[in-house]
């Protein structure tokens, strides 16, 4: 995770603002329901990854 944010050039004080930014814009009911949501998509797609044979030309 902190290569990500390396690679981005963000340090603690730039994402404390942002993490503040969605906050105001989605709101704090939406926060929880976005996530979920990201969580179920990105384990859909893993299971869906193993399932798929390895395929190389």
């Amino acid at each position: 995770m902190n290569s990500i944010l390396a690679v981005w050039g963000l340090s603690g004080g730039e994402i404390v603002l942002l993490l503040v930014v969605v906050l105001i814009l989605f709101g704090a009911k939406k926060i929880p329901e976005f996530a979920k949501g990201l969580g179920e998509g990105i384990k859909e797609f893993r299971k869906t990854s193993k399932d798929t044979p390895d395929t190389k030309a």
